[in-house]
């Protein structure tokens, strides 16, 4: 059974930042689109940011310029480096990974910005 778990979420002040982390067990990050994903209290459940197996990257309009995605071969992790944090941003981010259309799902982990 494919793990994703997801951690480093938390209570940030507007303009702080965070690093969210996803570790894979059972699938090989470097061989799969992996994504983060964000679901806001009665809003759907959006991209936030994805990097595929090539290493590239695609960002939301809203986070470009504050979010970075990024990969670590080694440890089988996805990174989501937060910056410039804003209220709006706060949400459940989940972790994803998608290979020929296999889709994995993480439980999440709660981002909350106080203004």
């Amino acid at each position: 059974q494919v793990l994703l778990v997801e951690s480093g979420g938390g209570l940030v002040q507007t303009g702080g930042s965070l690093r969210l982390s996803c570790a894979a067990s059972r699938i090989i990050v470097s061989i799969n689109t992996m994504g983060w994903y964000r679901q806001a209290p009665g809003k759907q459940r959006e991209l936030v940011a994805e990097i595929t197996s090539s290493g590239n990257t695609n960002y939301a309009d809203s986070v470009k310029g504050r979010f970075t995605i990024s990969r670590d071969d080694p440890k089988n992790t996805v990174n989501l480096q937060m910056s410039s944090l804003k209220p709006e941003d706060t949400a459940v981010y989940y972790c994803n990974s998608n290979r020929r259309g296999v889709t994995n799902w993480g439980q999440g982990t709660q981002v909350t910005v106080s203004s």
